[in-house]
């Protein structure tokens, strides 16, 4: 009777997992996991039949029943671990996959060799006895990996997955379970219940419904799983302690049956130092260390969205205000949740500065002793230092030397480099977080990360602050240069004036015209004065009559030689600009083309033009230009062709003042033909009538 009970249990278990096999097949609706799937049901019916028909002969095949059962729960495993590895983007199970893979065909191959060792007694040498103990543990370890892997699946899942996933977790889990039950007991009793055995077949087809839920509810099985490195780093570790004592165990049967009057001294020895060797890598820091850091780069998905914290961090410095080195350190901080922190940048010499202090105050010693060799090691490492970590391990960190402050301070937790083009353009130090005691790997990497980014938003504030510096020093320069050029001119009058006197001292007209030339030099020194003051060249913009101002200029010109005339008739017009500086740019072009020509030569001034626009035009005689020096280097500032004594900016200077009020400066020239410098500018119109009289 109990035979009959079985048999039916097994083949109706067959023909669930049969049918569930077919309705996959037809379907195809599991993508990417449905080979698995339908591997895992096909093993299943596969075990039940062999197990079901088994019941019906005199001497049942065990090793059979054996194979078929390790195929089914290895096909389970199998879809449980591709599962698990699989990600959100649908594809990473596959790279995953090159991890476990081999591994898990080889177990399952030793499991295999152990179940089939009766069948291959009589090809071996020596009489090899597989202990019923041994295969029930076997499968008890199998029963209770499984249960291990449906309990990291729910537990990881998220709460919108679990409900397409407890089906599945259910009809699994009750195949596990009951196998763990029942090999656990025998292995206990050292029997195997009848009344379990039989009924098995009723429980495996009892889950099939939960199955056929689950594949319903799940038609591309996408899975993303927040995975617990804490608990899945256990559980892994425990997991892999229990094979390797497992594997230790099977080498140190063999060991036992085939070392002859040795066997159990070999045995008890290579069981004790496969414990020690267990032990001391349980216990290695650096193997924790490494093995947490593996786990994490390759099974989990990533536990920050890069795209998110880019486009957040780089938004955070985009908004920067004026403040950059302070809030550079207010960026970085939340990423590793900290609330304070320095900045080291710049450079004195070659030393780093520090560059802001947020929300915390200058740690004593620092600005005496600066960062020492620091920089030169994140440079070399690009690492993130954490403080807490160097001074429990500092072997981790090779040849870093901190500074004797930095070693004292109990505050500062991490150093970030900041590298811009492979160098350090700053570092950042953040003080302990208050929610974190510790950063892994995909903390280093972000922070790494953020730091270059950082590094090139402080390299470019760090030159433009450099820029302006540059700016305001040629500011100051121009400026200087503009005072020392007019200072030329007015020591030129002077100089005039006085080697004069002693021929003209008994002229009024001279004596007169002396009077004016100081008085005009006393005018123009009092505003130079008023420039060094303000910084600024100003310019009182009035109505200028151009013939009386041309006629003065030439006049004031007469002294040198050739001496200049002048040509323009009856015609008249007015300009708006400033009289002193317009004058001082007809009295530069005169003065210029003065040089340019040979005493016997000639300099003329005409001026002409219509009711919109006045032409003034200043030529000689002299030795002229190419065209290659007037594109280059005329107008160009601080160039001069008199050596010393020339400052190079009256040309760029008079262009600059003409343009600014409207008009422009061409030039005509040929070497040996001399030269036309044409000054057009603007007419003024007629002045408005004063809004007093217009009321009236």
């Amino acid at each position: 009777m109990p035979a009959s009970i079985g048999l039916f249990t097994h083949l109706i278990a067959s023909l669930c997992f049969a049918a569930l096999a077919g309705l996959l097949l037809i379907q195809w609706r599991v993508k990417p996991l449905g080979p698995s799937l339908v591997m895992a049901c096909a093993a299943s019916s596969l075990w039940a039949a062999t197990v079901g028909l088994g019941t019906l002969a005199d001497y049942p095949p065990i090793t059979l029943m054996y194979i078929t059962e390790l195929l089914r729960n290895a096909g389970w495993l199998f879809f449980l671990l591709q599962l698990l590895g699989l990600q959100s983007d649908g594809n990473a199970w596959s790279v995953h996959g090159k991890t476990w893979r081999p591994v898990f065909l080889l177990v399952l191959a030793v499991i295999l060799a152990v179940l089939v060792m009766p069948l291959l007694q009589p090809l071996l040498p020596v009489r090899v006895t597989i202990g019923y103990e041994l295969i029930l543990a076997l499968w008890l370890g199998m029963a209770l990996l499984g249960l291990l892997l449906i309990e990291q699946l729910f537990r990881n899942a998220g709460s919108g997955e679990r409900w397409s996933l407890k089906y599945l977790c259910l009809g699994l889990g009750a195949l596990f379970v009951y196998d763990f039950f029942m090999y656990s007991e025998a292995l206990l009793f050292r029997k195997l219940d009848s009344d379990l055995w039989q009924a098995r077949g009723l429980i495996n087809a009892v889950a099939t419904p939960w199955l056929a839920i689950a594949m319903a509810r799940n038609s591309s099985w996408k899975v993303n799983l927040q995975l617990s490195r804490q608990v899945v780093f256990h559980t892994v570790t425990l997991m892999g302690a229990g094979i390797y004592l497992l594997g230790m165990a099977v080498i140190g049967y063999f060991i036992k049956f085939m070392g002859g009057t040795w066997g159990g001294v070999l045995q008890l020895g290579f069981l004790a130092a496969a414990a020690a060797l267990l032990f001391s890598l349980l216990f290695s820091g650096k193997f924790r260390a490494l093995l947490r850091v593996q786990l994490s780069k390759h099974f989990f998905s990533y536990r920050y969205d890069y795209r998110e914290e880019w486009l957040k961090f780089t938004q955070a410095l985009a908004t920067l205000n004026d403040d950059v080195a302070e809030g550079i350190v207010r960026t970085m901080a939340p990423l590793a949740s900290s609330h304070a922190g320095l900045l080291w940048g710049g450079r004195e010499g070659r030393n780093l500065c520090l560059l802001a202090n947020w929300q915390m105050p200058v740690p004593e010693g620092s600005s005496a002793e600066g960062l020492g060799m620091l920089p030169e090691w994140l440079q070399r490492r690009d690492w993130v230092v954490d403080l807490k970590e160097w001074h429990s391990t500092p072997d981790l960190y090779g040849d870093l030397q901190l500074p004797e402050w930095l070693v004292r301070d109990q505050q500062l937790w991490l150093v970030i480099p900041l590298l811009f083009r492979d160098r350090v353009e700053g570092v950042v130090m953040l003080r302990q977080s208050d929610l974190k005691d510790s950063i892994n790997w995909e903390d280093r990497d972000l922070l790494k990360t953020a730091g270059r980014q950082a590094a090139s938003h402080l390299a470019q504030h760090l030159a433009s602050q450099a820029l302006v510096e540059a700016r305001q020093f040629d500011a100051f320069n121009r400026l200087s240069a503009y005072v020392v050029h007019d200072l030329k001119n007015i020591l030129a009058q002077q100089s005039l004036i006085v080697s004069n006197a002693a021929k003209h001292r008994d002229n009024p007209a001279f004596i007169d015209d002396m009077i004016s030339t100081v008085d005009n030099s006393v005018t123009r020194m009092q505003r130079l004065m008023e420039q060094m003051r303000t910084g600024l060249r100003s310019a009182a913009a009035g109505r200028v009559e151009l013939a009386p101002l041309l006629q003065r200029v030439v006049s004031g010109r007469s002294g040198s030689q050739p001496a200049p005339h002048y040509f323009g008739g009856d015609f008249d017009c007015v300009a708006e600009a400033d009289s002193e500086r317009l004058a001082t740019v007809f009295n530069h072009l005169i003065q210029n083309a003065q040089e340019a020509t040979p005493a016997e030569g000639t300099v003329t001034v005409r001026l002409s033009g219509n009711a919109h626009q006045a032409t003034i035009h200043i030529e000689d005689s002299g030795r002229g230009m190419d065209e290659a020096f007037i594109r280059e280097r005329l107008f160009r500032p601080f160039e001069s062709t008199k050596g010393l004594t020339g400052m190079g900016i009256g040309a760029f200077e008079s262009r600059e003042y003409i343009r600014q009020i409207g008009g422009d400066i061409q030039v005509e020239s040929n070497p040996g033909h001399g030269s036309l410098f044409r000054v057009t500018l603007p007419v003024a119109g007629e002045p408005e009538a004063d809004s007093a009289a217009d009321i009236q």
